[in-house]
């Protein structure tokens, strides 16, 4: 019988069990550390940030945006306010066919063509996941109707909203502007300011004049809310509260009253009107005509008034008085003046025969004056009275350009004055260097000719004319214009005054400075370009007519007004100041395409004066306006 053999070896595979048993204990051991190292991370060292979100998930943050500042004129009438109101909006991108929805939305609220037309335009130039209006202003009833039909409108909702409102409308467009919608090029700025915290939740912003010049005062601080929601998103508690602290108010310095008045002055007219205190330099009446509703652009403006507004051959959109420039004219000669007598190039006494025209020595070609035959025997006196071009032309030849650029240039002719809003241009005081670095040429006399009498390269905004007649009329003081005289804190009524800013001073001698203001005073008397204008005034005061050229005309030609094109008859000009004793007001005025100073333009200055002095405009100045300018008071600076 065989032997059984055992071909097993069981101590080997023990040991082969163990080792294994090991090796799975130890992977084991090794994925529980795993999972433990990956709770501990989760648990403790993320544990406030994952906490974080979990509330995220309860509790939303939202912005309370802050009621806008009031804007109001120096005697406390309201020029720009709020007001609540609801608007049906919509975000786009979470509405699947938008044209459909907005059928839709038209059968139980009406929603005008106009409607479409501008919620078309905020949705070019918004993004799709912001809510864009398409109604405001709705009524109860159109509130209550969306409510009972609101789960048809996913992505469309009525939310309560504080409105812009300008009562005033095109009065006072182009001083304080209007607020829009926020834009990506307006966000780009908020960053770089570090500002767009403080927008969260606002959907506009100022976009010109003050609204725009004084967005930081007028916005306010943006507040917030914690509110805790359920899983739909329903709030179900506010847990806390940051409010909103509203913008600051704004007093102007500004008189509505004075604006009115001279408004209802230039009638259909196209021109502008600036008026300034001179013992401070503060604005009280800026005029640009015609202006515009300024609360067409608050939600977006529609396609249609765009057009109107863009298109317009009046350019409602243009700020004449702090944007257009135009030759000064005959405004120009009594800095001329008082150049002349500073610089000691004429004396008072000094008299000049006057041709009706003035030639350069060795020169052919005559400047014509603007009466023909001339003015007889002129002095500074009677030059400046009767507005004698032939003066201005020899004076300037002696005086030479750059003594002119320099000595006017103080008045603030050819640069800014730097009033507090944006945009303003600087007009143009030539002088040879300007020439030869604008077209490579040099300077020549008879360019020196041209500008004697504000024309050629000659070119001011109505703002400079009124500034450098505020700086006549206070003996030299150049004072920064401004249009805010207060700044009310909305939380605690505190006002603080805006400080007054004196720029500079000129070192004028008083003699010269009352020859030439005498001379400006018999103006607006019998002989002088403005009596008209000054008939039977209660007061004295001052001023310069001024005819601005548009289009040259030629060698040899007189000026017809009646066979020139209306766009392209001339501007009438004319600078003031009131009382002439002890100026209370200074201004500058421009009416265009309607021929002299002094039959448009001065009147309209008149008419200002007389409500502001006196409380009503004069019946004289009324009815003057409404004559034919007579043939002697068309006095032309053409050459």
């Amino acid at each position: 019988m065989k032997q059984h053999v055992e071909l097993r070896n069981h101590p080997a595979e023990l040991h082969k069990f163990r080792l294994r048993l090991s090796i799975s204990a130890g992977f084991v051991l090794i994925l529980f550390l795993i999972l433990y190292a990956r709770f501990y991370y989760l648990q403790v060292t993320q544990q406030e940030h994952y906490q974080t979100l979990a509330e995220a998930n309860r509790i939303s943050i939202s912005p309370l945006v802050p009621n806008r500042g009031l804007i109001y004129d120096r005697s406390g009438r309201i020029l720009a306010q709020n007001y609540s109101a609801y608007t049906l909006e919509v975000v786009p991108s979470q509405i699947e066919d938008l044209e459909a929805t907005l059928n839709e939305l038209a059968d139980i609220i009406e929603i005008t063509p106009t409607d479409r037309q501008r919620f078309k335009k905020l949705l070019k130039e918004s993004k799709r996941f912001k809510s864009l209006p398409v109604r405001s202003r709705l009524t109860d009833e159109e509130i209550a109707t969306f409510a009972v039909n609101r789960y048809r409108f996913p992505g469309v909702e009525i939310k309560a909203r504080v409105l812009r409102q300008y009562p005033e409308k095109e009065i006072v467009s182009h001083i304080i502007g209007y607020i829009s919608r926020i834009n990506d090029q307006d966000l780009d700025q908020l960053e770089r300011n570090d500002e767009l915290h403080n927008y969260r939740g606002s959907q506009h912003i100022g976009k010109i004049g003050i609204e725009q010049s004084y967005e930081k005062q007028l916005h306010g601080i943006t507040g917030f809310e914690e509110v805790e929601t359920d899983a739909a998103g329903r709030s179900i508690r506010v847990l806390s509260r940051t409010p909103p602290l509203s913008g600051s108010n704004l007093i102007l310095s500004l008189d509505l009253g004075l604006q009115e008045a001279a408004e209802k002055a230039f009638g259909d007219r196209r021109g502008a009107l600036v008026a300034l205190d001179p013992n401070n330099g503060e604005v009280l009446a800026f005029v640009s005509k015609p202006g515009y509703d300024n609360n067409l652009f608050i939600g977006g403006i529609d396609q249609e008034n765009w057009s109107l507004l863009n298109k317009s051959i009046d350019r409602p959109l243009n700020n004449r008085a702090l944007r257009g420039v135009y030759p000064p004219g005959s405004t120009f000669k009594p800095f001329m003046a008082l150049a002349a007598l500073e610089l000691g190039k004429r004396t008072p006494e000094y008299s000049m025969s006057d041709p009706g025209f003035f030639s350069l020595p060795g020169v052919d070609r005559r400047y014509r004056d603007w009466k023909p035959g001339g003015h007889g025997r002129v002095d500074l006196h009677k030059s400046l009275v009767v507005s004698c071009d032939t003066y201005y032309y020899s004076l300037a030849n002696d005086l030479g350009i750059d003594n002119i650029h320099s000595f006017i240039g103080q008045f603030g002719l050819g640069k800014r004055t730097g009033i507090d809003i944006e945009g303003e241009v600087a007009g143009l005081l030539p002088s040879s260097a300007w020439k030869m670095s604008q077209y490579k040429q040099k300077w020549y006399a008879g360019d020196t000719i041209s500008v004697s009498i504000g024309q050629g390269y000659n070119l001011a905004t109505p703002l400079q004319l009124a500034f450098a007649t505020m700086v006549i009329a206070n003996n030299g003081k150049a004072y920064a214009p401004r249009l805010v005289k207060q700044i009310q804190n909305s939380q605690t009524g505190e006002v603080e005054d805006i400080p007054v800013k004196l720029l500079y001073s000129l070192n004028l001698k008083p003699k010269n400075l009352e020859i030439v203001k005498n001379a400006l005073v018999d103006v607006t008397r019998p002989g002088g370009t403005a009596a008209k204008a000054g008939a039977n005034a209660a007061y004295t005061f001052a001023g310069k007519t001024g005819t601005s050229q548009v289009i040259a005309i030629k060698q040899g030609e007189r000026y017809n007004e009646k066979a020139i094109n209306e766009r392209h008859r001339d501007h009438a000009m004319f600078i003031a100041y009131a009382p002439a004793e002890n100026p209370k007001i200074a201004l500058a005025v421009l009416v265009e395409n309607t021929g002299t100073g002094g039959s448009t333009a001065a009147p309209i200055a008149r008419q200002v004066f007389d409500y502001f002095l006196l409380g009503k405009p004069s019946e004289a100045a009324i009815a003057q306006l409404a004559e034919p300018a007579a043939d002697h008071d068309h006095h032309h600076e053409h050459l």
